[in-house]
């Protein structure tokens, strides 16, 4: 890998980059799923054991990632017992766990997290889920509507927020009923409280209660949008809230080796395919999977979603994904130098913290680390934690420099 960099950021403090754990199998092609598509459909070529995800929970410590992130939801396996097992088979690295308010009580919740941190300290980040589509959370046993889940999880968080500063909580609220509660053992430190939206229910309870407002990989106009946003509602709350964003790579040597890599992606599906993802995707109430659909609506309509460039959105950010896979529907794609011009793109709009991942994640970890994360390094956006301050590489990948 030729890189070459020049370019400096005005970007305050080094980023915090998280990968993923394909907890529902990974591929060499995408892997559907969530938000409304049915649960079994999500499948991959490689099982999702505990060796496999742990294989790239080692590789994304050794790059310097901060954490991985853990999916919730009746399509993949279950988040907490999952990421306990990976977490033994790791020194360093994060989880982020996703976990959906009211499928548990708040004061388990909090008492869950508190455990996962006296044994693993420092290494458990909260992704708080309130759940977009009904239906699935009808089979849960959750029968409340979209902005009634919203309210709960105001309470919720309220809950486990005072029994983590060791309060004893008591609340009656229209949601959540807890009398005296307290928790033996308190999380230090603080467990940070991840959380995403865009329906105007989501704000309020991000600005309340989110260290870190996570948004889906909109193009930059959109995501600036976001964060002003919730910045004016957080500023009301007397909080500062950083902000994440959710994205997929496909990062080569060169852009065209990225864009056949697309391309080959799209080669994988038909139209019969993608017609039931999206037909399962419209059931989806979330505000931000709606807009994922409409970033590639008319190319569905025409049939050009088979060229892959007519699904670059914006400079670099391909929505491609999101013809067969809910959640994170867009991904960037190019060279190294594309994608961390791009990354720098969103870091000067305010965004601090990258969740990525690609196909296969353990191959397209490599990529990344090897190629993308020496030229955020020498940008001054990234700061690897290894202790010897080498960047991890693999024999079957060039050297990255």
């Amino acid at each position: 890998m030729s890189l070459h960099t020049t370019s400096t950021s005005s970007v305050a403090a080094p980023l915090a980059l998280h990968w993923f754990l394909p907890t529902y199998g990974d591929s060499r092609f995408i892997v559907g799923g969530g938000h409304g598509i049915p649960a079994g459909s999500a499948h991959g070529d490689r099982r999702a054991s505990i060796g496999y995800l742990s294989s790239i929970a080692r590789a994304a410590e050794e790059f310097g990632f901060t954490a991985a992130l853990t999916p919730a939801g009746a399509w993949c396996e279950d988040a907490w017992l999952t990421t306990a097992m990976v977490a033994q088979e790791s020194d360093r690295l994060g989880f982020l766990i996703a976990l959906r308010p009211g499928l548990v009580s708040p004061t388990l919740a909090a008492q869950m997290a508190s455990t996962f941190s006296r044994h693993a300290p420092g290494r458990l980040l909260l992704n708080v889920v309130t759940g977009g589509e009904s239906h699935e959370q009808r089979a849960y046993g959750d029968f409340l509507d979209k902005p009634a889940r919203y309210a709960r999880a105001d309470e919720f968080l309220s809950v486990v927020r005072g029994l983590w500063r060791g309060e004893h909580v008591t609340l009656d609220g229209e949601h959540i009923r807890v009398d005296d509660a307290s928790l033996a053992t308190l999380p230090s430190p603080e467990i940070p409280i991840y959380f995403g939206g865009s329906s105007p229910e989501a704000g309020p309870v991000a600005a309340r209660h989110s260290d870190v407002y996570l948004t889906w990989g909109e193009p930059p106009a959109a995501v600036a949008a976001k964060i002003a946003w919730i910045r004016r509602l957080a500023d009301r709350e007397g909080r500062t809230v950083r902000f994440g964003i959710r994205l997929h790579v496909i990062s080569r040597d060169s852009a065209d080796e990225a864009w056949i890599a697309a391309s080959k992606l799209l080669d994988a599906l038909d139209e019969r395919t993608v017609r039931a993802a999206q037909e399962g995707l419209s059931r989806s109430e979330s505000t931000g999977q709606a807009g994922m659909r409409d970033l590639h609506a008319e190319h569905r309509r025409t049939g050009s979603w088979r060229d892959p460039r007519a699904l670059e959105v914006a400079p670099n950010l391909w929505a491609g994904v999101g013809l067969v896979r809910g959640g994170a529907g867009t991904a960037l794609v190019g060279s190294h130098r594309e994608v961390a011009d791009r990354i720098a793109e969103y870091a000067e709009l305010g965004i601090d913290e990258f969740v990525l991942s690609g196909y296969p994640h353990l191959e397209e970890l490599y990529w990344f680390g090897e190629g993308v994360i020496p030229q955020l390094v020498d940008r001054g956006l990234f700061a690897p934690p290894n202790p010897d301050g080498a960047v991890a590489g693999t024999p079957f990948l060039t050297a990255a420099r």
